[in-house]
């Protein structure tokens, strides 16, 4: 339903800075709620954050609070993660994802993007 694709990934030191993007097609995109994940080898994937469709609430893990922001553009189609204070533990590929109805962060997505590989490292 509607088509998602990542930027903004690379190498970055531990405590910088990365904003990644995720600009999404068609002409409903403020209807969907969008959310930020993230899958380190061997690990599960976990949520980073959540935003529904019109902004007005937002979702993070625990692991990030503080750190990292959600936000979007909806005359743009898309959707950012600022992500600062980085950690060597944030070393991830990072999706984003889209979902309609009732907001629940946690709670199943139907859409996904490429992903973007996010590296800190020193």
């Amino acid at each position: 339903q509607v088509q998602l694709v990542e930027s903004g990934g690379g190498l970055v030191q531990p405590g910088g800075s990365l904003r990644l993007s995720c600009a999404a097609s068609g002409r409903t995109f403020s209807n969907y709620h969008m959310g930020w994940f993230r899958q380190a080898p061997g690990k599960e994937r976990e949520i980073v954050a959540a935003i529904t469709g019109s902004g007005g609430r937002t979702y993070y893990g625990d692991s990030v609070k503080g750190r990292f922001t959600i936000s979007r553009d909806n005359t743009k189609n898309t959707v950012y993660l600022q992500m600062n204070s980085l950690k060597p533990e944030d070393t991830a590929v990072y999706y984003c994802a889209a979902k309609t109805g009732v907001f629940i962060a946690t709670f199943k997505y139907d859409n996904w993007g490429q992903g973007t590989q996010v590296t800190v490292s020193s």
